[in-house]
This record gives structure tokens, sequence and C-alpha cells, in this order.
């Protein structure tokens, strides 16, 4: 994929904060799965099925010790971030009442602003949300402010989509902790970039999404306390979470099967496995010091363009770059750096508030990954300048 070219042009693949390329090992796990052990999990004697099982299974532990999960009765798979996050609103939404209220913050992905509005909708719950300064960081002191007696839940990111600033999350689940509030965390961003330690954090839920971290689509991972997903009811009901059915009653399965119902994507499952053993041989901490290194040669570059304005300039920030040239409308960059051969993104990013906060419409996006090279990054910076001067 890397080797491609567009319109004769050499491909810069520069998306990674929507999607990552894949390596030779996760795409022969899938080839794997489909040639020899796909039967469906959980639910046969046969070999077949107990071999997909297995590597299913060896993909939920190797999630666990991926973020350091107390055990694997903690790790549910979905289908996503998105996923998780409806999972817990849902859930956790049985537990609220009308008038409660839920903290968020100014940078949130919509996916984690839906959800709670979608729940609001059903119980008059209201959302309170932490501002976010200039420079792309959030105002720790107004968030302290927003707790109440009425305060039921925290969710926000770990990373932002846009500024790529990488919350203090741990402090913020903390000050939380303090009020007896639980707290999500949006890792979609942060796993593929970073070590997770969820027990660190001691948040009490964590979502990310495997094809942001070099694995296949259609997979993410919800950890969750153990104590509070006892007591959740199931986000979906169908086979496999349950323990016994009748017409009158169901008793659901233990964890964390009583969140995962139906098939569940396992040929997907398996590949992350494989994903996951490519992320810890490469090392996260090698990954986010390549990956930090990036970021600060493509920041200077790019501030070095005329009419050049980067949104988001955090101490701790991700290698993703948000920026305008001038009056240039995001849509019209994009469209023509894509044909000089670099993917970028462009738009809202599913952050339309964030947006209004800065007085936009949208941003042109580049986001790195350990693969980029500086000459890829030159080669931007010129392709940038170029479309510019056109205008």
């Amino acid at each position: 994929m890397l080797n491609r070219a567009i319109d004769g042009k050499p491909l810069v693949y520069l998306d990674n904060a929507a999607t990552s390329q894949t390596p030779e090992c996760v795409v022969d796990a899938i080839t794997q799965m489909y040639h020899g052990h796909k039967a469906n999990v959980h639910r046969g004697v046969h070999t077949l099925s107990q071999e997909a099982t297995d590597r299913v299974e060896a993909t939920r532990e190797k999630v666990r010790g991926f973020i350091n999960a107390h055990s694997i009765e903690e790790v549910i798979f979905t289908r996503g971030t998105t996923e998780g996050i409806n999972l817990v609103a849902s859930s956790m939404g049985e537990m609220m009442c009308n008038g409660d209220e839920i903290i968020v913050t100014e940078m949130e992905h919509h996916s984690n602003i839906v959800p709670w509005q979608l729940l609001g909708q059903r119980k008059r719950i209201r959302l309170r949300v932490v501002p976010v300064r200039d420079d792309g960081t959030l105002d720790l002191d107004a968030y302290e402010d927003l707790f109440g007696d009425s305060t039921r839940f925290v969710s926000i990111t770990h990373m932002s989509n846009v500024l790529g600033t990488v919350n203090p999350v741990k402090k913020m689940i903390e000050i939380a902790h303090r009020h007896n509030v639980p707290v999500l965390v949006d890792g979609a961003q942060a796993a593929p970039h970073m070590p997770i330690d969820v027990q660190d954090l001691d948040c009490d839920f964590y979502a990310l999404s495997a094809h942001k971290m070099y694995g296949p689509t259609g997979v993410g991972v919800l950890y969750g306390k153990k104590s509070w997903l006892e007591r959740m009811t199931p986000y979906q009901g169908g086979g496999e979470m349950i323990s016994t059915v009748t017409f009158g009653h169901t008793t659901f399965a233990a964890l964390p099967f009583k969140f995962e119902a139906g098939t569940p994507h396992f040929v997907g499952i398996a590949a992350f496995g494989a994903a996951i053993d490519y992320l810890n041989e490469l090392g996260m901490s090698e990954i986010a010091a390549r990956e930090h290194e990036l970021l600060c040669y493509a920041t200077q570059q790019l501030r070095a363009i005329p009419g050049m304005r980067i949104y988001g300039e955090a101490e701790d920030k991700g290698a993703v770059i948000s920026f305008l040239v001038n009056d240039i409308n995001s849509y019209d960059m994009g469209l023509l750096l894509d044909k000089l051969g670099f993917a970028v993104r462009t738009g809202h990013h599913c952050a339309q508030p964030l947006m209004a906060r800065y007085g936009v419409t949208g941003m042109v996006r580049a986001s790195l990954a350990f693969y980029n090279t500086h000459d890829e990054i030159e080669r931007l910076a010129a392709a940038i300048a170029r479309v510019s001067q056109m205008f």
C-alpha cells in the first residue's frame, strides 16, 4: 500500500489518525483464519471451533497484557471505540436519573458526544463541557468546578484526534474519583501511539479500536473494571451472552461474555492479536519516541510556510498536525495535495464543536505514524507551499 502511486506521484500516507496501514503479519493472520480455522467460536466441541476459540481468547489475553488490565474478564470485544462508548452510555445510563450530569470536553469526537446526547433525550441528562484553551489544552480549573451533586459520569478523550493534545487523564480521573464519579477514557487515538496502563490510570472504562493500531477493521475493545461490569445490564441481547433462557426469564453469562452478543468478528479478533504482537515487538515506548521526533520535525517544516496556522500546540502532544494556510479552504487544500500524492484528512474531523471553538468550518490534518519519514515530511511542506502559491 505504501508503495502505491497516486496520479503518477508516490503515495505519502498521512491519514493515520483515521486508520493505519496493515503489516503483512496481520494480513497473513486473516488469511490463515479463513483458510484453516474458520468456525464459529465458543459454541462447538469440534476441532475447528476449538481452534478458532483458542485464537480469539489468546487475543483477549494479549489485549489484557497490552493495556495491563487486571483480568481477561475486564476485556470486552466490540466493533470499535464507538460501540464501546455506546455500550457504556446505554448500560450506565440505566443507572442514571433525570437531572443527572455528565462531563465531557470541548475536544471530543462526535462518538463521545452523540451517545450521551441520545441518553439525554431519554432521561434529560445534561452535558457539562470542559473548555479548551487557545493552545489546545484543557482548562483543568474549569473541569474541577463542573463537579456537583448531580455529576454522575465523566467521559473524556485521552488524545485529541484534531489537536493531538494528550490530556492529563490520570489527574482528571483522580479529581473525578474524589467526587465518587466513574470515568470512561476514549483511547482510540492514544492506544496506537503510547504505552497504556489502565490500572495506573485507574480509569473505570477504556475504549480503543484495532484498525488504528495496525490491525483489522470492525474490531475494538472496551476495558471495564469488573466491579462496574458486574453491575451493568447488557447492551445487546442474543446468543453467547446468556446462561439460561426461557420465555419467562433469562440469566446472563459470566464476564466478559455477558456483553458479547452474537457471533463476533472472530477472524478480525485473531488478526488483532497479530497486530498486538507486532506493536509489542517494536515497543510502544520506541514508537512514541519515533513519532515525537517526526512531529517535532514536521512542525518545524510546516511553520516555515507563509500564512501557516497550526491548531493545537500543547507541550504533551501526539503526532497530529491540523492546520490552515491563509484563507484556503481545507477541502481545496486536501484535494490538491491528493493530486500531488498526499493522503491527508480535511473537514471537521467529527469534532464540529471544536471547529466552532476555533471559529473555522474545517482544517487539514496530517497525522503521522512510525513508518513516515523525514523525506515525506519535507515533500509535504514543499507541496503545501506550492498549493498556497496557487491561490
